[in-house]
């Protein structure tokens, strides 16, 4: 578990990633990210545009 900062942005607020998390999940700028508040005051956050492979599969050449 890392902390991260709060940042102002425009006029909403961000969180920065850490820099291994992004690489790890492949994450790019524009990604959709599913944020879901529960009960006891924490967030939950998906990333469902994630280009990481699943275990087990590798990525197909383009020719």
């Amino acid at each position: 578990m890392s902390t991260q900062k709060i940042l102002k942005v425009g006029n909403s607020l961000g969180i920065t990633l850490p820099s291994n998390l992004v690489k790890d999940l492949s994450l790019k700028p524009g990604d959709n990210v599913q944020v879901q508040r529960e009960l006891n005051s924490s967030l939950t956050v998906s990333f469902v545009d994630s280009h990481q492979l699943s275990l087990g599969l590798t990525p197909k050449r383009r020719q």
